[in-house]
């Protein structure tokens, strides 16, 4: 399955680098290891596709990077304190980290549901204070911040190649902003690190009285904590390339005194009738629906045949186009194992080894060129079809043994065997024993809530999706559904 690269920093896999808008070779810091942080939801409102799409770019792009030799570690975060969730918390009268914790629960249920699973740790600003006022202490010490009646700035023009990440410049920057200035920044430009605590806010102590961080520092201590200085990979939206990837760059770089990432992985946005879809518009539709309503491999079907940098246009129709395809990729799957479990057909395989190990060549190939997942789909179907003609005509024989590898192999790549994971591998009995216990306390859940018993219902939930159980209220019931590794018995249930 592959053509003799192993990626281990020799330059195999070629990714569009934002800083230097140029599709270079990645060369990791460690030969045989990548590091790679991507930015995560702020959990004030229900994931949609729209944060789906940099989780699923870089859930592709780590399983490409492990099936060429490399080790990937992968972080992420949430951003669990922030303007809009104070704000949400005190119109729903309840505390912040309650309101973050259901979102955050959502978007795992979500993300575990769809096979995306390989994030080492997802990190939270909450827990990782520490860091951050270390950080931001270093950043004073320096000279590059300053702190103000108990806020804490970052100097933009201390850093003399800010902007270049964006392109812009100090001028365009400030011609552009759309907030007012404050008059006791240096610069307008300047960004908040840490910001003084409000009355009735969440806070923390700081060598400059109780706050909270910006939501820019964030991520830098977080990355710089798991991850190191100078990793390799740094993905998200484009969206997020001004202000937030711009200061995080400018501040880990000042604080370290080194280059802060090696590649700029961006995707572009989804879109919803050429509009970008974000909970501020209030035209996203919650992934839970999504994920209801469609087989996970449909979904990652939809989301990557279009390439990463690319907007992505969300219709039900190509929804539908997606499921369509899936099942014509399932079906033969299926087929191809039952036939070549019963060794059926002729022994001459009619071209198809040949045909599937130069397909599978080329899979690997347009992986390697910048993600191009639209073009290594191209390849899958074209196996699909050349084996389903095989089968037909009966000349498949020993190849097909070959051209299913291949496309187990491809599959497993774009992740469309996530629901492989959910089958048991236990007897029906004991399958039937679990499902019994989660409809149990499913049922439970049901009795809290109706009793307004929220933190009962709460832990019941979490625990439950530690376990590999996603819940999806409805009107009328709660649907279940097995996301757990391939262990745990599948089953599903109302």
């Amino acid at each position: 399955m592959t053509d003799g690269l192993t990626g281990n920093g020799d330059g195999a896999i070629r990714l569009y680098d934002t800083l230097t808008a140029t599709t270079r070779p990645l060369r990791t810091r460690e030969p045989g290891v990548a590091r790679m942080y991507t930015c995560g939801p702020t959990v004030y409102n229900y994931t949609h596709i729209g944060h789906l799409r940099p989780a699923m770019v870089a859930d592709v792009l780590a399983r490409h990077m492990r099936a060429r030799g490399l080790v990937v570690h992968w972080v992420s975060n949430f951003t669990d304190v922030d303007d809009k969730i104070i704000a949400r918390a005190a119109e729903e009268g309840i505390p912040p980290d309650t309101l973050a914790q259901r979102y955050v629960d959502d978007y795992l249920d979500n993300m575990r549901a769809l096979g995306i699973d390989g994030v080492e740790h997802y990190a939270r600003v909450t827990g990782h204070i520490p860091e951050v006022v270390a950080m931001v202490d270093g950043l004073v010490a320096k000279g590059f911040a300053y702190a103000v009646d108990g806020d804490v700035y970052f100097a933009v023009e201390a850093k003399a190649d800010y902007g270049k990440l964006a392109k812009r410049s100090l001028a365009e920057m400030q011609a552009g902003a759309r907030v007012a200035v404050d008059p006791r920044k240096r610069h307008p430009m300047d960004f908040a690190l840490w910001k003084a605590a409000k009355p009735g806010e969440p806070s923390w102590p700081s060598p400059w009285g109780p706050g909270r961080p910006g939501w820019h520092i964030e991520c830098s201590a977080m990355s710089l904590r798991y991850l190191g200085e100078d990793f390799d990979i740094h993905g998200g939206g484009n969206d997020l390339i001004f202000p937030h990837h711009e200061n995080e760059l400018a501040q880990s770089e000042a604080f370290t005194g080194r280059p802060f990432v090696r590649i700029w992985l961006h995707n572009a946005m989804v879109q919803v009738d050429q509009q970008k879809m974000s909970k501020s518009l209030s035209n996203f539709v919650p992934l839970r629906e999504l994920v209801a309503a469609h087989h996970p491999g449909a979904l990652r079907l939809f989301m990557l045949g279009t390439h990463y940098r690319k907007p992505l246009q969300y219709s039900v129709a190509a929804l539908a186009e997606a499921e369509r395809a899936f099942g014509r990729v399932s079906a033969a799957r299926a087929n191809w194992a039952e036939r070549v479990g019963a060794r059926e057909g002729t022994a001459a395989d009619g071209g198809l080894a040949p045909l599937a190990d130069r397909l599978a060549r080329a899979f690997d190939a347009a992986l390697d060129d910048d993600l191009n997942t639209a073009g290594a789909l191209g390849h899958l179907f074209e196996l699909v079809r050349a084996g389903n003609a095989a089968v037909a005509d009966g000349t498949g024989g020993g190849g097909l043994a070959i051209a299913l590898a291949a496309l187990e192999r491809m599959g497993e790549c774009f992740g469309l065997w996530a629901e492989d994971r959910l089958v048991a591998k236990v007897g029906a009995p004991v399958a039937d024993r679990a499902a019994a216990l989660v409809q149990m306390l499913v049922d439970l859940r049901a009795e809290a809530r109706a009793y307004r018993d929220w933190s009962a219902a709460d832990r019941i939930r979490r625990g439950l999706g530690e376990l590999g159980v996603v819940l999806e209220d409805q009107a009328d019931a709660t649907r279940w559904r097995w996301t757990a590794p391939a262990d745990t018995p599948g089953a599903s249930g109302h």
